[in-house]
């Protein structure tokens, strides 16, 4: 797990639940198509996986 993940929001949050919202928030994603590139650790995968039904995610 040593690298890094692109991480793009690529559906809205206008349906999800108020903590998904945070988790995307947190996430540092602010528009639809938006890319972050952070470190792939456990805290990072585990917030992927809460809202994984909302991003597109690429290891680098």
């Amino acid at each position: 797990m040593a690298g890094k993940l692109k991480i793009t929001l690529t559906k809205s949050t206008i349906g999800a639940s108020p903590k998904q919202r945070k988790v995307v928030e947190a996430l540092g994603l602010k528009k639809m198509h938006h890319s972050v590139e952070l470190a792939d650790t456990p805290a990072t995968r585990g917030a992927v996986n809460k809202v994984s039904h909302l991003l597109t995610v690429e290891e680098i």
